[in-house]
């Protein structure tokens, strides 16, 4: 493949019939093991199913599957127990899972009013909380052995689509909405700490870098990534071009600092370095539909999985991540 053009790296893929994908995530613990969180009728209507799946030399197999009476919209892995995982759907509720308790969820929490777009666990050692967003325009901190929020973030007016802790400082989360805005919260204090008005447009996904505390990316409606320096969020530090319709999910890479990936409306997954002139490294067509769920793993350098409305849930290493021999 050639970059910046588009191709098809060879990748391992696995088919979830009568599922529409939207958010895919490695195990932070066990390399080759990814949850997938999917809907029937691309969400509109109809259950939802979390697929766990382990991948292999010889492919990608189903390892646990679990279904849910609503369409789950994100997924995340416990950061303290291998087994564990949080899936928010469409009725407003979240739920954890134990792939070595087959039967049902273990818990499920309901309070968001409208449908749940978000979940993430936290990263940072000594504290174990999660954040969700909704439609409802809030956000929620929980704490998994407690039955119920701790805390509701107000402030958005618009859906929240994207919520995501900082690697790096506790207690800190982003959350990124239709009201065109990224905002930064601290779990202890109350409001908001920061707010950007990163688009004019609506703000689908927000990542931070894995190297600077103080560095985000925001995707939005526009088709644009834009990078954001928390020390000043006046005019963003990079503006990356060349989505042709609404970037769905952006993830920073665990490996490189100044490397970021992004899946898009436009069927494709791109790959982008913003420290050079020119950072469109690499553009990935495999799917034939929306592309909506995008992870890079933490135990094999390079490796990527994303999921789309075309029910595949893709594994490969685009050759801009190949590392030479």
């Amino acid at each position: 493949m050639t970059a910046p053009g588009g191709g098809a790296p060879r990748a391992q893929a696995i088919r979830l019939p009568g599922r529409h994908g939207y958010a895919v995530e490695f195990s932070p613990y066990l390399p080759g093991r990814l949850a997938c969180a999917a809907a029937q009728y691309y969400g509109i209507a109809g259950c939802g199913t979390l697929a766990v799946l382990e991948q292999n030399e010889t492919g990608i197999s189903l390892f646990r599957s679990f279904d849910w009476n609503d369409g789950l919209f994100d997924v995340t892995w416990s950061e303290n127990n291998e087994h564990v995982l949080i899936t928010s759907s469409g009725d407003g509720s979240l739920q954890i899972w134990d792939t070595a308790n087959p039967t049902g969820p273990l818990q499920v929490y309901k309070e968001h009013t409208q449908e749940v777009y978000s979940v993430d666990w936290s990263q940072t050692r000594g504290e174990q909380l999660v954040v969700s967003g909704s439609w409802d325009q809030t956000a929620k901190l929980w704490d998994p052995a407690v039955g119920r929020s701790l805390c509701t973030f107000k402030g958005h007016e618009g859906i929240i689509y994207s919520t995501i802790w900082s690697p790096h400082i506790p207690g800190c989360f982003a959350s990124a909405s239709g009201d065109q805005t990224l905002r930064i919260w601290d779990v202890k204090t109350p409001g908001v700490k920061i707010v950007i008005p990163g688009h004019q447009a609506e703000i689908l996904s927000c990542d931070w870098c894995k190297y600077d505390e103080n560095l985000l990316v925001t995707g939005a409606v526009d088709c644009s990534l834009k990078g954001w320096d928390l020390r000043n969020v006046r005019q963003p530090v990079f503006i990356l071009l060349g989505h042709t319709y609404a970037v769905r999910r952006v993830k920073f890479s665990p490996f490189h600092a100044t490397l970021l990936a992004s899946c898009s409306y436009d069927f494709t997954v791109r790959f982008w370095d913003f420290s050079k002139p020119n950072p469109l490294l690499e553009t990935v067509e495999h799917h034939s539909e929306f592309t909506c769920g995008l992870d890079l793993s933490l135990h094999n350098s390079g490796q990527v999985a994303d999921c789309a409305w075309d029910e595949f849930v893709k594994i490969y290493t685009p050759s801009c991540l190949v590392v030479p021999v």
